[in-house]
C-alpha cells in the first residue's frame, strides 16, 4: 500500500511468492472463488453424539440446521456437515450416517446457496448427500475407497483429499514420520493422481494435510511451519486446525480455551498459501481471515478514514 492509502501490487521484496494454483478460479456449487486472492471460511457442523468439539450439541436435526444457517449469517462461505467422527470408535453403518447428514444437507440447500460439504468416507453416503444438494465430499481417508472416487467423478462435486494413515474409526498409536511434510505431500500427490485417473478433473480437487489425523503435536506443528510443501502441489489447500489437540497441547489449553491458538494457526497457514480454513468459531474466524487477507494485500480494507483527511486523528 502506498503512503496515500491506495493499494499496489506487491514488489518481490514484500512477501515470498506462492506457487501458481491449477485453475485458481473455482466454481463450487453456486459460488465462485478466486483462490489466488481469496480465502474461504468453512464452518464445522457435526451431527454426531460424540463429536470432537461440541460433544453432541448439534446432534438434533433442528440444531444442526440452525447451526449451519447461523454460520452463514456469521459470514461463512461454506458449511461442512459430518455424521461420523474420524476418531476411533464403533463403525457407523452407511444408512445411519446418511440419515444423520442428508436431511441437514437438504434443509440447508433449500434455505441458502452456501457451499455445502459432507465429511464422509463412505461412497453410499456421498452419493445420497450429492443427490440432496451437497457440493463437496470431504474425505478424511484420502480416497481410500475407490467407489467414493467414482461417485465424485460421476457428479459435479468437488472432493477434498485428506492425508491420514489409519482405517477409519481405528486407532493408530505412535505414528512415525522421517519427514512429515514431505511424506504427507507425497501421499497427497499419489492420491491426486488416483483421483485424476478415476475421472475427477483437476478443477474439482482440493488437498488437506490432515492436522492431527494420525499425527502427534510435533508433527502437526511441523506441518503448519512447512505448509508450503503441500501448497506446492498446486491445488487449493484446506487446513483443519480449529481447536485441535496440537493447539491444546502447545498452549496447555482445554478444548474450550483454544480459540486464539486456532486463529493464529489459521492465519499462519493462510500466509503460506492455505485458501480454505475449516473452523468452529465462525464469527471470530471470519474476522481473522479477512484481516489476514488485508495484511497480505489480497483484499482492500472495508473502508479507510484514519489519516485520510486534513486532520490526523
Amino acid at each position: 500500500m502506498r503512503h496515500d492509502g491506495s493499494m499496489h501490487s506487491r514488489s518481490p521484496h514484500d512477501l515470498p511468492p506462492l506457487p501458481a494454483l491449477r485453475e485458481p478460479v473455482r466454481t463450487i456449487g453456486a459460488r465462485e472463488f478466486d483462490f489466488s486472492r481469496q480465502v474461504a471460511v468453512m464452518a464445522v457442523v457435526n451431527r454426531t453424539p460424540d463429536s470432537f468439539y461440541d460433544r453432541g450439541a448439534t446432534f438434533a436435526l433442528d440444531r444442526a440446521v440452525d447451526a449451519c444457517l447461523d454460520a452463514v449469517v456469521a459470514g461463512a462461505d461454506w458449511v461442512d456437515i459430518g455424521g461420523a467422527p474420524f476418531a476411533p470408535g464403533p463403525p457407523i453403518p452407511a444408512d445411519e450416517e446418511a440419515e444423520r447428514v442428508v436431511p441437514v444437507v437438504a434443509a440447508v440447500r433449500a434455505a441458502s446457496d452456501v457451499v455445502i460439504s459432507v465429511d464422509t468416507f463412505q461412497a453410499g453416503v456421498a452419493r445420497r448427500a450429492i443427490d440432496a444438494g451437497a457440493d463437496v465430499i470431504n474425505d478424511t481417508t484420502g480416497l481410500r475407497d475407490p467407489d467414493l472416487a467414482r461417485v465424485v467423478a460421476d457428479s459435479a462435486a468437488t472432493v477434498v483429499i485428506t492425508h491420514s494413515l489409519a482405517v477409519p474409526r481405528t486407532p493408530y498409536p505412535r505414528p512415525h514420520y522421517d519427514d512429515v511434510a514431505g511424506e504427507v505431500a507425497a501421499f497427497l500427490a499419489e492420491r491426486v493422481e488416483s483421483a485424476l485417473a478415476a475421472g475427477i478433473p483437476p478443477e474439482r480437487i482440493v488437498v488437506d494435510p490432515g492436522h492431527d489425523l494420525n499425527k502427534n503435536t510435533m508433527h502437526s506443528l511441523e506441518l503448519t511451519r512447512r505448509l508450503g510443501r503441500i501448497v506446492d502441489l498446486g491445488y487449493p489447500t484446506l487446513v483443519a486446525v480449529s481447536n485441535k489437540d496440537f493447539i491444546g497441547e502447545s498452549l496447555d489449553a482445554a478444548r474450550e480455551e483454544r480459540v486464539e491458538g486456532s486463529l493464529v494457526a489459521a492465519a499462519l497457514c493462510i500466509a503460506q498459501g492455505a485458501r480454505i480454513v475449516r473452523m468452529h468459531n465462525v464469527r471470530e474466524s471470519v474476522a481473522a481471515v479477512r484481516m489476514t487477507e488485508a495484511i497480505l494485500g489480497l483484499r482492500e480494507p472495508a473502508y479507510q478514514r484514519h489519516n485520510m483527511g486534513e486532520r490526523n486523528d
